[in-house]
């Protein structure tokens, strides 16, 4: 039985610890509008996407209101673009990206996802026409967001596709002035019930249409924190998981009025800690909170291990369907903490990518100089996807190099994206070995049949 005392916890961690659903996003396949024809697929795409998600909005807005549930965001995902129009004879694939910003608009969600390849073994048709249109699209677009996996532990690392990813990543930056690299994602292992963006698509193992919500409270967890100070370890662990069940109940509630106002199956709930650059929503304050003078110092990694596990085991207590990423976002501009400690010169590149091992995805939202090669992003995309290859876990690299700007210039990218500082990057080159191309193979680890 729910108690009053647990009735007003959740109304004080909405009202003052910024607990909120970050996201209710819903997956649509495209698997059957894929036709020869530019315009026919452009218009069953279309069609299907408004169809679909009509009531999304409303109902999001609706549940809002009558729970006293902030939801931020009303999202979809649709199946990577470069596997539903593959079939259609066109060699350019930006229509589809306009297709799909002008459903967005349409329904009145602030994203779409799934202008995506999944790349990790090799490069299809379709893969290489979605890849080659990525800059334009994003530069063409102003919802859509895009990904590419070029890494999986099953498959090994597609270097060929590092390297591309990298002259991608540059192109983006230079047709949007950097902003358009905030919605471009490159992969290694990436999950197919993903809700949060930029990443988010529809895997082909999904239902025809789906429900799945993101729910985010890192100023919630700082505030339990709060309550044990030099208490041990242990303590502090078992705060996160009890917090993280409160949260994750909170999500799994509104996904299943959700799904059963729409008719729409529910997929899962993933708990990601996802910060926003609002004071008190900070994983970097989480993890202060634990005895650090700063994010980034000696301890930072095993603080945010800690705490990335401990989100998950609650998580999993408090819902059988939790999925996704679930654990701890670490985006530099989208993280009031994190900017304060890398303006200060005191949270690197090298220790964020340290960090990546024990977090939930990987170098996010970070700002480099507007002149780092194409060669050194697809070598930071190789370290990203090499940590998660060997370590069976997602990892992923959403870095903007943004013209014109160098290290110590601040960025805005505006709204939930936030401000970073141009960070330093390791100015030794990387060409020569990005050069190499082929296929870095599959540990020994992913033989498990």
């Amino acid at each position: 039985m729910i108690t009053t005392n647990e009735i007003l916890e959740t109304i004080d961690m909405i009202s003052q610890q910024h607990l909120d659903i970050r996201t209710v996003t819903m997956g649509i396949s495209l698997r059957d509008c894929g036709h020869p024809d530019l315009k026919t697929c452009c218009g069953k795409i279309y069609d299907k996407i408004t169809r679909c998600a009509e009531r999304l909005v409303q109902t999001g807005e609706d549940i809002e209101r009558e729970f006293g549930i902030p939801i931020v965001n009303k999202r979809v995902s649709v199946t990577p673009v470069a596997i539903a129009c593959e079939s259609c004879e066109t060699e350019d694939f930006v229509p589809f990206a306009v297709t799909l910003d002008r459903a967005a608009e349409a329904v009145g969600v602030n994203f779409i996802g799934g202008f995506s390849a999944l790349v990790q073994k090799g490069f299809t048709t379709g893969d290489r026409r979605l890849i080659d249109a990525i800059p334009e699209a994003l530069a063409a677009t102003k919802r859509v967001c895009s990904s590419v996996n070029v890494g999986s532990t099953r498959a090994g690392i597609n270097m060929d596709a590092v390297a591309l990813m990298g002259r991608v990543v540059k192109r983006t930056a230079e047709l949007t002035k950097g902003q358009g690299c905030a919605k471009l994602v490159v992969f290694c292992n990436a999950v197919e019930d993903n809700p949060f963006m930029a990443g988010a698509f529809h895997g082909v193992g999904e239902p025809e249409c789906v429900i799945n919500v993101g729910v985010s409270g890192p100023g919630v967890v700082h505030h339990a924190l709060q309550k044990c100070k030099g208490e041990p370890f242990h303590v502090v662990a078992e705060t996160v998981k009890k917090t993280a069940f409160r949260v994750t109940r909170m999500g799994e509630l509104v996904a299943q009025e959700a799904s059963r106002r729409l008719g729409v199956p529910f997929g899962i709930v993933d708990l990601s800690l996802a910060p926003t650059p609002a004071v008190g929503d900070s994983v970097a304050d989480i993890l202060e909170e634990m005895g650090l003078e700063s994010v980034g110092a000696p301890g930072t990694t095993a603080a945010l291990a800690l705490l990335n596990d401990a989100v998950k085991k609650g998580g999993v207590m408090a819902s059988s369907n939790v999925g996704g990423l679930s654990g701890a976002f670490i985006p530099v501009s989208e993280d009031a903490g994190m900017i304060r400690a890398a303006a200060a010169g005191r949270l690197t590149i090298e220790k964020l990518e340290a960090m990546t091992c024990v977090c939930s995805v990987g170098l996010d939202m970070i700002a480099l100089p507007g002149d780092t090669t194409a060669e050194t992003v697809s070598a930071i995309i190789a370290d990203e996807a090499a940590i998660g290859m060997i370590n069976q876990k997602t990892t992923a690299v959403r870095v903007i190099p943004v013209p014109g700007l160098a290290v110590g210039d601040t960025v805005d990218f505006g709204g939930l994206l936030g401000s970073a500082p141009v960070m330093a990057v390791n100015p030794a080159s990387a060409k020569l070995f990005i050069e190499r191309g082929g296929r870095i193979p599959a540990p020994i680890n992913s033989l498990k049949n």
